[in-house]
């Protein structure tokens, strides 16, 4: 079992934003099991949370730029590559402006940070999509495509051709994500001469200088570019390299183009919100064929998660039968509702019930039409949650469980006698104080037949 993984310690860093030109200060503060990435802003009352969530993507014309309820993040890709990069699962970035610092242009200074950080396991299994077919989205208006292939592990493979002799054609691999720091994260950010004169008049890029983006030169500048380059980066004299950039800045890798390019699709990717066990191959990517794929398999996982049921063996031998499971719950025929638990670890548990016409419940639930009674499948449910609670003390027999909030309960389809229900329950945060939250399904006849959020206690009997 992998385990979630986040950071020991808070660390900031303070820059500035390439395109609004402003100071920012970036906290990465550590995070709880199941949070994800998540931005927020202090500078702002209230202090709002926005998710990194393909789904809050409203533009990508310089970067990708999120936005939820009025609350913007901009340009968050080289910071989410990082927390990828470092094989990172939760952690909150802190900022006091919308746009995150450009740094020298790639994830370098940002994989330093979160070393210095310190990453440390948590108490819960990392959840992975496992790519069982080729998923692909196309922009046919450039003809950008980024597809996802089955493969035992995250890899990604980019290929560039912006059509002009300056760059040329390049490619780059990652086939590992713990190659991440070494062959990735140094990689800066680019743009033609022709994009920056666009961007100078528009007058944009105003934290930039020629420490942050590789310059490639595409075309003859005129007196009037180099006086405005000029006072952009703040230099008395900007010359020409014979390699086609902007001088006071050496290349890290002949292909760097296509390693940011790499960088960024990691970063997009990560927007997501699920790591993928699969190898990504994107033909010319950009912010906008990236995210737009993002949203896609965000939008796949989310309808397989919620039609996936899991598959146990039920001949196996069970990790706890009646006598077991009595030792522990206090609960007692008629109203203990497991007869077995099949599974356990610390974060989650599965229990197994056979329901049978001699129910007691099914006498007035109903006369002639059987029907198994939403409540005592949440009891149920709550039950099996009870056992993994239990089982963190050392005298579970002294103790009794309460109910303290049920949420969001669904029932999808009727439970009859003959059934053989399945209860998974995974917890939403860590056991504290005897306190259990947990997301507990219900599944037979291979469908989720409910499902809720519950918050039970164990407390000694008095």
């Amino acid at each position: 079992m992998v385990k979630q993984k986040t950071i020991k310690n808070e660390i900031s860093l303070s820059g500035v934003g390439i395109h609004t030109g402003r100071e920012v200060k970036m906290t990465f503060k550590p995070a709880p099991i199941n949070n994800g990435f998540s931005f927020v802003r202090i500078d702002l009352e209230g202090q709002p949370v926005i998710e990194a969530d393909a789904n809050y993507v409203v533009n990508t014309q310089r970067g990708t730029n999120l936005e939820k309820l009025g609350v913007k993040i901009q340009t968050p890709e080289h910071v989410l590559a990082a927390l990828v990069g470092c094989d990172l699962d939760n952690v909150y970035i802190e900022l006091d402006a919308s746009e995150l610092p450009i740094m020298d242009g790639s994830s370098k200074y940002f994989v330093e940070a979160i070393e210095k950080a310190e990453i440390i396991e948590q108490e819960a299994e990392r959840k992975y999509y496992v790519v069982k077919e080729i998923i692909s989205f196309t922009d046919e208006a450039t003809g950008s495509e980024i597809l996802v292939m089955p493969c035992d592990d995250y890899q990604v493979t980019t290929m560039v051709d912006f059509g002009t002799k300056v760059l040329g054609t390049q490619n780059a691999s990652l086939k590992s994500i713990s190659d991440f720091k070494v062959e990735i994260a140094d990689a800066r950010t680019f743009s033609f001469l022709h994009e920056l004169e666009h961007l100078l008049d528009e007058g944009l890029i105003k934290g930039g200088d020629l420490n942050n983006a590789i310059v490639y030169v595409d075309k003859e500048i005129s007196a009037n570019t180099m006086n405005n380059l000029k006072v952009a980066f703040g230099k008395d004299e900007i010359t020409v390299k014979s390699n086609g950039i902007l001088d006071n800045l050496t290349l890290h890798y002949p292909n760097e183009a296509a390693r940011h390019k790499l960088l960024d699709v990691i970063g997009d990717l990560s927007l997501i919100g699920t790591k993928i066990k699969g190898k990504v191959i994107a033909n010319k990517p950009g912010h906008y064929v990236n995210t737009q794929f993002a949203k896609k398999m965000s939008k796949i996982i989310k309808i397989e998660q919620r039609n996936y049921v899991p598959v146990y063996d039920l001949n196996k031998e069970p990790l706890m039968d009646i006598h077991k499971i009595m030792n522990i719950l206090p609960h007692r025929p008629p109203f203990l509702f497991i007869d077995r638990i099949i599974e356990m670890s610390e974060s989650h548990v599965v229990g197994l019930k056979n329901v049978t016409m001699n129910e007691p419940f099914f006498v007035g639930h109903f006369p002639e039409a059987p029907v198994m009674p939403g409540v005592i499948i949440v009891e149920a449910m709550a039950q099996t949650g009870g056992i993994m609670v239990l089982s963190t003390v050392p005298d579970p027999e002294n103790y009794l469980t309460y109910f303290m909030k049920i949420d969001k309960v669904k029932f999808k389809h009727k439970v009859l006698p003959g059934d053989t229900l399945i209860f998974k329950c995974d917890l939403i945060t860590p056991i504290r104080r005897g306190i259990c939250h947990m997301q507990a399904n219900a599944y037979a006849n291979g469908k989720l037949v409910a499902e809720a959020e519950l918050m039970a206690q164990i407390a000694k009997k008095q």
